[in-house]
């Protein structure tokens, strides 16, 4: 069910920006929903082009910037290293633990954290919109 309300998010925020809802972003969305990790382009490519090899570099990574832009997703930068995305709709806010040696992303969800962040924001009179809180060290694995 919220994979097609999903779909309906994505279909109406291509009508409202004119653009046409195509079968290569379909496979596209598919990929990426379906992945259910922190994927880079070129991670998301190869996985793609094994069963489209149609499908262009350049549209998983526009199509990619697009999911974003449209609330589906959220991309993940850390320093040097390529940047990352994972769905965003229908997941619960999460943060993360970073490896600075291995780049294994661990997520941690705290009740805690978010209510001080809230009392953070009101004590400074600041409503706050959205928020990513990454912490980077050393997993266990790399210890």
């Amino acid at each position: 069910m919220t994979i097609i309300k999903a779909k309906d998010i994505l279909r109406n925020y291509l009508r409202e920006k004119g653009l046409r809802n195509t079968r290569q972003r379909e496979v596209i969305f598919d990929a990426f929903f379906s992945a259910d990790k922190h994927i880079t382009v070129e991670g998301l490519f190869n996985f793609i082009k094994r069963k489209n090899p149609g499908i262009g570099y350049a549209t998983v990574h526009r199509n990619l910037t697009l999911l974003c832009q449209s609330g589906l997703a959220d991309e993940i930068k850390i320093g040097t290293n390529k940047t990352r995305y994972e769905p965003k709709f229908g997941r619960e806010h999460h943060d993360h633990l970073i490896c600075i040696k291995c780049g294994r992303f661990i997520e941690v969800t705290d009740g805690k954290i978010e209510r001080l962040q809230d009392k953070l924001a009101e004590a400074n009179e600041f409503i706050p919109v959205r928020h990513k809180l990454e912490i980077y060290g050393i997993c266990r694995d790399c210890k």
